[in-house]
C-alpha cells in the first residue's frame, strides 16, 4: 500500500486547505464511492479531495466490511484495493459480481500486466495502478460512471414477481399489501430477491448481516428465512428455496 501524504504527484497537497473549507461548509454530496482500502491516512485524503468535486466517500478498511457496505446498494461506485486484510480484493470482486453491476476501479500497488488483465476479466471497470495522480483517479471516475450510466434507481424498488421491496423507505409489499419485516428479514430478502434465480450462500448472508462468515452451528440466518417464509408465502407457493449444504434461492418464477 501507498503511505503518507505522497500519492505520485505534488498535484495532491495544495488542494487540501480548500477541501477541509468544503468541509467545514457542510457542502451537499451528490454521488457517493466506496473506498475499500486499509491505508487510513490515503482513505483520508482521498475523501477530502473527492468532497471537493462532489462525491461523498465511505471508507471501509478490510474486505468483509467492504462488502457488507457495497451489498447495501447506496453507493454509484466502488474504489477498491487488491491487498486487504482477511479477503483481497479479486475475492471482494468475484463476490461482487455474483450479485451486482455497481461500476468497480481497482486501485492498487499490484500494477503488474498480468494484474491489471486479471483484475478486468474478473470485472472490474478500470484498473489503476499506486501512485497514481488523484485528478486521474477522478477523470477515470466521471468516465466509467458516464460509460455505465451509474446512477441509483429514482424509486429504489425490486421487484419480482408480486413481491415489491423499496430500498428507500425498507417497506415491503406482497400483491401491493403491505407486510411488516425486520431489519434482517428486510436484509436477507433484499440481498434474495436482487440474485433471484441465483443460489445466494449463507456465509454471504452472514457477511451482510454481520460482517463475518457463518459458523457451522449458527441457525439465525435459518430463522430469519423460516419468518420470511411464513410472511411472503402462501398456500404451495414457494418463494425461498432452500439449497442444502449451500445457502437460498429466491425463485425468479412462482412454482408450484
Amino acid at each position: 500500500m501507498v503511505r503518507g501524504r505522497v500519492i505520485g504527484t505534488v498535484d495532491w497537497v495544495p488542494g487540501i486547505k480548500a477541501v477541509r473549507q468544503a468541509h467545514t461548509n457542510a457542502k451537499e454530496q451528490s454521488r457517493s464511492i466506496l473506498l475499500i482500502d486499509d491505508d487510513v491516512a490515503l482513505c483520508t485524503l482521498m475523501a477530502e479531495f473527492f468532497a471537493e468535486h462532489d462525491f461523498r466517500v465511505e471508507a471501509v478498511h478490510d474486505g468483509a466490511g467492504g462488502l457488507a457496505s457495497a451489498f447495501q446498494g447506496k453507493h454509484d461506485l466502488v474504489l477498491l484495493d487488491v491487498m486487504l486484510p482477511f479477503v483481497d480484493g479479486f475475492h471482494v470482486l468475484q463476490r461482487l459480481r455474483q450479485r451486482t453491476a455497481m461500476p468497480v476501479i481497482m486501485l492498487t500497488a499490484r500494477g503488474a500486466q498480468q494484474d491489471r488483465i486479471a483484475g478486468l476479466d474478473a470485472g472490474a471497470d478500470d484498473y489503476i495502478a499506486k501512485p497514481f495522480a488523484p485528478h486521474e483517479l477522478l477523470a477515470r471516475v466521471r468516465a466509467v460512471l458516464r460509460r455505465t450510466g451509474a446512477a441509483r434507481p429514482a424509486a429504489g424498488q425490486v421487484v419480482v414477481s408480486d413481491i415489491e421491496l423499496n430500498t428507500r423507505t425498507r417497506e415491503v409489499r406482497r400483491a401491493n399489501i403491505p407486510v411488516t419485516v425486520t431489519s434482517f428479514e428486510f436484509d436477507i430478502l433484499d440481498i434474495l430477491m436482487r440474485s433471484a434465480g441465483h443460489v445466494v450462500s449463507r456465509d454471504e448472508l452472514a457477511t451482510v448481516l454481520y460482517n463475518r462468515e457463518a459458523t457451522p452451528f449458527e441457525r439465525s440466518i435459518d430463522v430469519h428465512i423460516s419468518h420470511l417464509r411464513r410472511k411472503l408465502e402462501t398456500g404451495d407457493r414457494t418463494l425461498i428455496r432452500t439449497v442444502r449444504g449451500v445457502g437460498y434461492l429466491f425463485v425468479a418464477v412462482d412454482e408450484k
